[in-house]
């Protein structure tokens, strides 16, 4: 039976130096990001009051298409700009100054894991990343600058190809999109690994995953989450550390005797991130998102593709009551060439 200690002396005597980690939300919400599914805080529980099809539309890229304004909604509060690396991304980099990491996989499109010296080629950000963007519809490159203006005011900024006139997005993978081929390129590490951490994540969203059960038979596996997720624990090599993400690596650190190198790669990650105006962007979030909500209410609206869109959700993702009885007034008020403006 595997249990942190077995592990800690494997890797004092040299017997681990190949580890795979795949991260997910967990490991930023000490950053002051929500998770998504946690009930009542998790990012889609405060989008409710948006009444979208389903909590994932905001990040689907057909509704993206058409309705580009919930996700700029929340684009100020989430943007990497106003965030700082949690020790659960310092505890990557020290793995990596040790060389001992193999390969990360990460979920997360908030680019932390660099920010605290994670090397580029060790790691792929699965779903992309806020570095750059384009337009969604012909792809065109749009400046930082103007985006990082849009992002700040919550505006959605359009192509500037003048016949064009898309919504621009980060490069980001939405729901609906495929990942760069470069994740099939790197997907045989996994089979290499000596040791996986599987971190803050739900395992729900592919094509991530299908990578802990390719971690070959008596290779432990090691689970720091809030939940059981996955079928970890299923064998005798799995260990399971639930609860904070953060609180999880520092027992791992104390286990292998890096805490006094945890803390201070850390504190030296934090420092080094520019330091802008301080955010709460848990609070920016909600503003953000009540602002938009009152905006749509108000506005009595429902653009012909959100309207299709609601149309084949209606009853079947769609629980929020309220927002039913809201779509279906909205509805009565359209025509046949689209929405009716009441307002």
């Amino acid at each position: 039976m595997a249990d942190i200690e077995t592990i800690a002396s494997k890797i004092k005597a040299g017997q681990i130096n190949r580890v795979v980690v795949l991260a997910g939300a967990g490991i930023s919400t000490a950053a002051g990001v929500p998770d998504f599914r946690t009930p009542e805080t998790g990012l889609y529980a405060k989008l409710a009051p948006l009444c979208l099809p389903y909590p994932e539309a905001i990040f689907h890229i057909n509704y993206f298409g058409h309705t580009p304004e919930p996700f700029y909604a929340l684009a100020r509060a989430r943007n990497p700009v106003n965030l700082k690396p949690t020790v659960s991304h310092a505890f990557l980099a020290l793995l990596a100054k040790k060389n001992l990491l193999h390969f990360l996989f990460t979920q997360n499109i908030d680019g932390l894991e660099l920010d605290a010296g994670v090397p580029g080629d060790k790691m792929m950000a699965v779903h992309g990343n806020w570095k750059s963007q384009r337009c969604h519809k012909c792809k065109t490159p749009y400046p930082d600058d103007l985006m990082q203006q849009a992002v700040n005011s919550g505006d959605v900024p359009y192509c500037l190809v003048a016949e064009c006139g898309g919504a621009v997005k980060p490069d980001v993978v939405f729901f609906g999109e495929s990942v760069a081929p470069r994740f099939e390129e790197e997907e045989p590490k996994v089979r290499e690994a000596d040791l996986m951490l599987i971190m803050g994540t739900s395992l729900k969203v592919n094509p991530c995953t299908r990578l802990p059960p390719q971690v070959p038979d008596g290779v432990p596996r090691v689970l720091l989450n809030m939940d059981t997720v996955g079928g970890i624990g299923g064998r005798a090599s799995d260990v399971s550390i639930l609860g904070a993400c953060d609180d999880g690596v520092r027992q791992l650190a104390d286990a292998f005797g890096w805490r006094d190198e945890l803390e201070s790669l850390w504190a030296g990650a934090v420092a080094a991130k520019p330091t802008g105006a301080e955010v709460d962007t848990m609070a920016l979030l909600d503003e953000s998102i009540e602002k938009l909500a009152k905006k749509m209410e108000g506005s009595r609206q429902v653009p012909e593709g959100h309207r299709r869109m609601l149309e084949a959700h209606l009853g079947s993702k769609s629980t929020n009551m309220e927002c039913v009885v809201r779509f279906r007034q909205l509805r009565s008020l359209s025509g046949p060439n689209g929405p009716i403006t009441t307002s």
